[in-house]
């Protein structure tokens, strides 16, 4: 934090400083993982990912719940989460990964039809429950389009502009 003379400029400081932590986060890499034991879903997934947000995504894949809750960190902004998987359930996966880092996003990408596991999902802190089918990919974009440019929106609105 800067220090600054008098108020409306020491106002302006932290206004900037807020601002120039949140386009130092817009301009890293958002950080990916995809968790499904189905392995030419994940490497169909992550490519059509990959093609859509370019260099903008980091993805790891993971084939369990397992492998992926230790690998979980403080950097990790969007999980893609099967629920159906062999070992650790999506929904086991995802109390666990909310009880490492709360703040990451996960999205449920299933098969499973039944609502009650999709409201399950969100009283766990799933954001969304994607079920698996023609539309899925295109939601999935959709999603992690308004996650990846939020930041983004919040500087622009913070400097008087539209977007």
């Amino acid at each position: 934090m800067h220090y600054c003379a008098s108020n409306a400029t020491f106002v302006l400081c932290l206004f900037t400083n807020a601002c120039a932590k949140r386009l130092k986060m817009s301009t890293e890499k958002t950080n990916i993982f995809i968790v499904d034991d189905n392995q030419l879903m994940v490497a169909a997934l992550k490519q059509y990912l990959q093609n859509k947000f370019g260099e903008s995504i980091e993805i790891t894949t993971f084939n369990d719940g397992e492998s992926c809750i230790k690998m979980v960190h403080k950097d990790l902004h969007i999980v893609i989460l099967d629920y159906l998987m062999a070992g650790k359930n999506g929904l086991d996966t995802l109390k666990a990964i909310k009880l490492t880092n709360p703040k990451t996003t996960v999205i449920m990408l299933s098969g499973n039809e039944d609502i009650a596991l999709a409201i399950e999902s969100f009283r766990a802190g799933a954001k969304d429950y994607v079920v698996k089918g023609t539309d899925a990919w295109k939601k999935l974009t959709n999603l992690l389009t308004d996650i990846i440019k939020k930041p983004l929106r919040f500087i622009v609105k913070g400097f008087g502009g539209s977007k």
